[in-house]
Order: structure tokens, then sequence, then C-alpha cells
């Protein structure tokens, strides 16, 4: 029976996304939806709990004019969204164009039978649940919202330019010596940190482990040394969660960097990062029969022929280089982000800014068959932090692509652009507004910053 809340159903052959007809419904296959206007890991932490509870998991992406009339505005694209959301390990598929009031006909169109959702409450401009039509159809699973994070809250740091969110040193956090609250508070918080990196490590069905995870300790923490001073880079690597190593004939990849506010950006950058090693790998061979059977007999699984090791700078350093509130993200935040990505294999927090000869040969992987990095003449670094890599022969230039514009300044600008409305959907949801404290703060923080470049800049000699 048709219901009273369908506004409007594509005829067949113009749904949005395949299947184009209907499919038979499955309990293996669930549906979740939202906004997804960040790709924080909270988002991430959704679709994971969503994926244990089936085999395939369809991820709805509201429509920009949807959100606006029921919500405020998007800060990111429905573009830039899908390719967010895309790029999710635990994601089978995801459809744009999802009602913003979730609709059973959407989700028995894409044969899921039961809808999951976190337990806050989601409503719609009129103020109504938005899953009150899978509720009363008995289609709808809870689960635990992820906490410490939301798009309220990333937008709450860019208004008031706070610094609170930093981490100082991310391995004193899980060990339960770093941040607020007693001894036993900050171990309990530590416990559940260091449980999220294991579980968001996992592999694409949410239960085994599939990501390795590393950090790395510097011998000498004071990265910051004049323009011509080389770093002291000798340190050590620890293995903080067990996964899948490099497999037989992969090419070992290095990226860094900070990854904050994980965006389609980082996302189309490691995509042509995985086609461009995918093109290599066409001329060895690594797509025929042969080939393939061969890592199906020893590995009992095909496998892809790049293994990309992503290493995530401390927040001390990235806040060193770009000032004002950088990272919008803290390290935990934006190395969990990292995770959730497949198109990574490996994270190692706290690498270096500048990844030297040795750090390179130190890696567990031993020395990277290529270190990848979009250009670099915009970064606020005199010296070429990749002068090492280029030396080795094994430093690779990514082209532009089409979100090459988008990382974090673009996002905050464009927060700062449309203020007054990020402000009144701040006030909506309780949240402290920016007001004339907050607006002085960020510009002197900004001049900090503009001073700063400048310094190294003379420093430099240009």
């Amino acid at each position: 029976m048709a219901e009273d809340h369908e506004c409007w159903i594509p005829k067949p052959g113009e749904w949005p996304v395949d299947p184009q007809e209907d499919i038979a419904v499955s309990e293996d296959r669930i549906w979740i939806d939202g906004c997804f206007d960040f790709a924080h890991h909270g988002h991430a932490g959704a679709s994971l709990q969503a994926r244990k509870l089936g085999k395939e998991l369809l991820v709805g992406i509201h429509s920009d004019e949807d959100i606006l009339d029921n919500k405020g505005p998007t800060v990111m694209t429905l573009p830039e969204r899908i390719s967010s959301v895309e790029a999710c390990r635990w994601v089978t598929k995801a459809v744009p164009h999802a009602p913003y009031v979730t609709s059973l006909r959407w989700v028995s169109h894409y044969g899921c039978q039961y809808v999951g959702h976190g337990d806050d409450i989601t409503s719609d401009s009129s103020g109504e649940d938005c899953y009150r039509f899978v509720k009363k159809a008995d289609r709808f699973k809870v689960f635990k919202r992820t906490p410490g994070i939301s798009t309220t809250d990333l937008v709450g740091r860019m208004l008031l330019c706070t610094r609170s969110h930093f981490i100082n040193s991310l391995e004193s956090v899980l060990a339960g010596q770093e941040g607020d609250g007693g001894d036993t508070e900050r171990q309990v918080r530590g416990e559940e940190m260091t449980q999220r990196i294991k579980d968001y490590a996992s592999d694409a069905t949410g239960f085994n482990p599939s990501s390795q995870v590393w950090s790395w300790t510097p011998t000498d923490r004071n990265y910051f040394r004049k323009q011509g001073e080389v770093p002291d880079d000798s340190g050590t690597f620890k293995l903080m969660t067990a996964g899948k190593e490099s497999r037989k004939d992969q090419r070992v990849v290095y990226v860094d960097g900070g990854f904050d506010l994980f965006s389609s950006g980082h996302i189309a950058f490691l995509v042509k990062v995985i086609e461009m090693e995918e093109e290599k790998a066409k001329k060895t061979g690594w797509y025929t029969e042969e080939a393939k059977a061969a890592r199906l007999k020893d590995a009992g699984e095909d496998y892809g022929p790049a293994y990309v090791v992503a290493g995530v700078h401390d927040d001390a350093v990235i806040n060193h280089f770009k000032g004002v509130n950088y990272p919008i993200m803290n390290i935990f935040e934006r190395g969990l982000c990292a995770l959730q990505c497949k198109y990574i294999h490996a994270v190692i927090f706290s690498a270096p800014f500048v990844p030297t000869a040795s750090y390179l040969k130190a890696i567990p992987y031993g020395l990277p068959a290529a270190v990848y990095h979009g250009p670099t003449s915009f970064m606020p670094f005199i010296q070429d932090p990749y002068s090492a890599a280029k030396s080795l022969g094994i430093f690779i230039e990514v082209s532009t692509h089409d979100f090459s514009h988008v990382n974090a300044g673009e996002i905050v600008e464009r927060i700062l652009q449309s203020r007054a409305l990020y402000e009144e959907r701040q006030r909506v949801k309780g949240v402290k507004g920016l007001g004339e404290e907050a607006t002085r703060t960020r510009e002197i923080l900004e001049e900090e910053a503009r001073q700063k470049a400048a310094e190294r800049r003379e420093e430099a000699g240009i």
C-alpha cells in the first residue's frame, strides 16, 4: 500500500542509482541515510555499526536542497558528500537524492529490510521524526551514536576558533595520562579510544582485522628548526593494531599529511594514487587470469597492486605551520578518518612533517616504492619537505583533480563566508554563537600566522 508521505517516487529507469527495478528485500541488506556533511569519524562509526547488522550497506544521501529546507545550509556539495560516503570501507553503495523523511518504498526498492540509525532523533522541518514510517513498520534498528564528534561541533570549532580539541601526545591520551578529568576518567577514555582505533582498522565486514596501525615517536621532539637545519629524524615505530601486511608483489607506497576535515580533496588524491599504481600494474601483467589465479592460490583472496601507507602529522606540527586553530580535527579524529577510508591500508600516527631518507628507510615495510603528494608549491614551508624522496627517485607528484581546491582552509572559508547562516544553525542547536570576542580571536591568530610565514620567508632569503 502506498504511503501518505510519498511525494515523488522515481519511475522505472529514473532512479538515481542502480538498480533501476525493484530487487528482492533481504534482511542482510541494511540502509542508513543522512546529510554526511563532513567525513568525520562519527559518520564512519555509524556506517561501521550498520554494516555489522548485515552483509551489505546502502547509504542514502540527501540533496543540498532538502537539507537546506529541513536543517540549514550544507558545507559540502552533494558530489563532495557522495565522494566521502563512497570512500568508506564499510559502504556497499551510495544512493544520492534519498528523501529526507526515510521512505519505505525507497529502501524496499533497493532491497533493504532494515533501516539503521544512531540513538539520537532526527527531525524534519515540521519537527516530526524522520524515521516514523520505518519505525511504524518495525523495520528500524538502533545503534549507539558515536560520542565526541559531530558536524555541529566541528562548525563550532571553526566559528569560535578554539584549540581545546588539540592533543599534545596521542600515546599519552591513550594511556590515560593526558586529558580532562580524573585518573579513572582519563583511563576509561583512553581505553575507549584505543578500542575505536581497533574497530576502525577492521575490514569491509567490520568484524576482522585489516589495516595495520603504527605510531612513530621521534627521539628529538624539537620538530621546529630554522631553515637549513636538518631535523633529527631518528625515532621508534610501535605497532598499535595488528592487521594485514603488504602482500606478495604489492608495491608499498607512502602518502602523508594532516588529512584535516577529511574531504573529497583527500579522497580524490588517494583515488588517483590507486589509479596510477593500477596503470603501472597493467604493464607488468598484474591483471592477467594467471596472475589472479596465483594470488588466489597463495593468499586465498585477490588483492590490489598497491599497499598505501598514510602518515598522519601531530596537531602541534600542523599548527606550527598553519597557525590559527588548525587542525580543526585532532590527530585521533584525523587518524580515524584515514583508517575508515578503503584506499588506505596502514596508518602511521605522528608521522614527521619532513619524511627524510632515514625515516623512509625505517618504515616497517622498508623503503616505499613511491612517495606520492600533490603540488607542494602552496605549502607554508620554504624548504621542500619531499627533497629526500626526490633524491631517492621515488617521489611522484599527483596532478590536479576535480576536488583539488577542497581542503581544510577552503572548508573553513566556506563557513566564514556564510557566517550568519551557520550562526543560526548553531543557535537552533543550542551552541554558543560567534560573537565579537571570537571574531577578534580569529583575526589575531590569522595575523600571527601571516607573521610567522613572513619570518620563514625572510630566513630563507625570499
